[in-house]
């Protein structure tokens, strides 16, 4: 191969190593690594004009753009038919609860029943699937004609999808403002037009600050690889000193805790090539960086873990009162006052109807006790009247039979 098909020492080594930390992630190489390599530095160059950044071929990816702009388009469609049905369904969810507490006109009943009959026959129908020939028996043994008898008639039908389109709109215009009350509370005083014109801009927002997060991400992501590459470059530096620098410079080594070498030891026996006055000055920096260490860093964090403590303390105390609210909240529009003052009356009635039974069992209780007074004898001409009863109901009834025999 010919010495112009590789890259020369020193051309081109920035934008190589960019294509190899941009395109192709896991070969992190170095620029020595691509000194020394230059047909292997050659190949990457080659191999980054036909892949993208995430490692696919050109071919590839542009089919995978289209795989997934076909399936945010189905997914699109899709979610647009499961708002509408979830739409319709809080609505009948909602008239049923109304006919709870109130009266409803009969124009609601009508339409309501009408929209949920024609949702049924439709759901049905769909579970039935296509009416092409099947070697799976229908459900239930059940055909789309039979189905199409249940459909309302068509004039309500017509009424009803004219008057549908009004609440769909209605019961999307509360949820959208909503949606938007959530993410901006300033906004619940605003009229609804201005709600209207910051629900129109609310998409454009959500994606802006998607986009945001993502560049931040990013951004993050390349701090970190290039904090990887410096932590590195630190650790090859200092490890003349016997031990990787995350642990020279760890607070346990800094305070100087138990079965933790001392500095001294580091400096006079891991560096012997030191002069004596490097190891002095060296040794005078390690002992400013641990009482800096001490002095800032250890207060400051406890002033710190202090600080949250109490942040979390009140966060926890707001959601507690918060919760109570809601809880008090749900209380007051469940019991109302005309519900109270029900509740109230049946209160008041089962209280005298307890009364009255506590007084009956209290005089049942006195008989029974004066019966008792009397001991066996009282048993005794128990078991005799219920004898002389029974005799006396058994001679009636033949007297009645005997009368009935010669009429």
């Amino acid at each position: 191969m010919a010495s112009g098909d590789f890259c020369s020492p020193g051309e081109g080594m920035e934008i190589l190593q960019q294509v190899c930390s941009k395109q192709l992630p896991p070969c992190n190489l170095s620029k020595e690594d691509l000194l020394q390599n230059p047909y292997f530095s050659k190949l990457l160059l080659n191999l980054s004009q036909h892949v993208d950044e995430s490692g696919l071929s050109l071919t590839l990816a542009k089919e995978q753009a289209q795989a997934w702009k076909e399936v945010r388009l189905h997914k699109t469609t899709w979610l647009r038919s499961e708002i509408l049905h979830r739409v319709i369904q809080e609505l009948l969810v909602d008239y049923y609860v109304k006919m709870q507490d109130t009266n409803v006109t009969s124009e609601d009943k009508k339409f309501h029943e009408t929209l949920e009959q024609r949702l049924l026959v439709t759901e049905l129908m769909r579970l039935l699937g296509p009416s092409q020939e099947r070697e799976i028996p229908p459900l239930l043994g059940m055909e789309k004609a039979d189905l199409l008898e249940l459909m309302p008639l068509s004039e309500d039908f017509v009424w009803m999808r004219a008057r549908l389109q009004q609440e769909i709109e209605e019961q999307l215009k509360k949820k959208c403002f909503t949606l938007l009350c959530y993410y901006d509370p300033n906004s619940d005083a605003d009229s609804e037009t201005v709600k209207a014109a910051k629900v129109w801009k609310l998409a454009e927002v959500l994606v802006g600050e998607q986009q945001q997060c993502q560049d931040a991400k990013s951004q993050q992501k390349e701090q970190m690889l290039l904090l990887e590459k410096k932590s590195a470059t630190y650790s090859q530096v200092y490890q003349g000193m016997g031990q990787p620098l995350s642990f020279i410079l760890s607070p346990g080594a800094l305070l100087g805790k138990p079965k933790i070498p001392d500095l001294r030891f580091f400096l006079l026996y891991s560096c012997p090539l030191l002069p004596p006055s490097g190891a002095q000055v060296l040794l005078r920096c390690l002992t400013l960086l641990q009482r800096l260490l001490q002095e800032h860093r250890l207060k400051t964090q406890s002033e710190l873990d202090r600080i949250n403590a109490q942040y979390l303390e009140v966060k926890c105390s707001a959601m507690i009162l918060k919760l109570r609210m809601e809880e008090l909240k749900i209380l007051s529009d469940t019991y109302t006052v005309e519900k109270v003052e029900v509740h109230r009356l049946i209160r008041d009635r089962l209280e005298g109807a307890i009364h009255l039974q506590e007084q009956d069992m209290e005089k049942s209780r006195q008989v029974l006790n004066s019966y008792e007074v009397l001991g066996e004898e009282f048993d005794r001409l128990v078991k005799e009247y219920t004898v002389l009863k029974q005799a006396t109901e058994n001679k009636r009834w033949a007297l009645l039979e005997f009368n009935k025999a010669y009429r």
